[in-house]
């Protein structure tokens, strides 16, 4: 991160919509997923002076007035903006040529911008180690007795004397925050404010997701 923020960046919240696929130049299709990112504003323009750091502050999504505290409503008021359902802070060192109240349109990103997004991935619920972590199954035969499934010996009994942490066991799979990085957009569709991006996104179908520009392509 600490790279990350001594340089120029640009970011949008949006909805996850699904995949689709389009046809290069060359005739090959490729697998995309659309995100919409129309309702992008500006809430809040920190600086060095105020803030001790440069950056934007996005709000997205709508939410029932009556939802906000009284606070947030007046963060709200000050910037000029309706009540936004979800935040986020981008630290960007072209903070200052941003507006409180600035809509952010689609067009923020064009095709072929190189883009990291983050998103939560979809909950499995709780699962074994061959789901979770790909261990292999045993044996189904000679005398194995409904060992398949089993993750086998989680350590010694003497020494260390208890589980290690970090032990691949069975758990809770999913629901994590993950960032895939270096993406590309493929398209942008101004009309209706969607951009599309090549390859899988984390989360399912309604999803927030981040777009911001990709760390290392930049």
């Amino acid at each position: 991160m600490a790279n990350s923020e001594k340089k120029v960046r640009k970011a949008l919240l949006g909805t996850k919509l699904g995949m689709s696929q389009v046809w290069d130049k060359n005739g090959f299709f490729v697998p995309v997923t659309l995100v919409n990112v129309s309702g992008n504003v500006v809430t809040a323009v920190k600086d060095v002076e105020s803030d001790g750091y440069d950056a934007v502050q996005l709000g997205y999504g709508e939410i029932d007035p009556k939802k906000v505290t009284k606070p947030l409503k007046g963060h709200f008021d000050k910037a000029g903006v309706t009540p936004r359902r979800h935040l986020v802070e981008i630290r960007t060192l072209d903070s200052d040529e941003y507006k409180p109240g600035q809509a952010l349109d689609v067009d923020t990103f064009s095709d072929g911008d190189g883009v990291d997004v983050s998103g939560t991935t979809k909950g499995k619920g709780f699962a074994g180690t061959i789901k979770r972590w790909g261990f292999r199954s045993y044996r189904r035969s000679h005398g194995s007795h409904r060992n398949e499934r089993r993750p086998g010996s989680i350590g010694a009994c003497a020494t260390p004397s208890r589980v290690l942490k970090g032990k691949r066991m069975a758990g809770r799979m999913g629901g994590n925050h993950r960032t895939v990085q270096n993406l590309e957009v493929v398209s942008v569709d101004k009309d209706n404010g969607i951009i599309a991006i090549k390859g899988a996104l984390p989360g399912a179908k309604g999803a927030l997701v981040l777009i911001r520009t990709a760390v290392k392509g930049a």
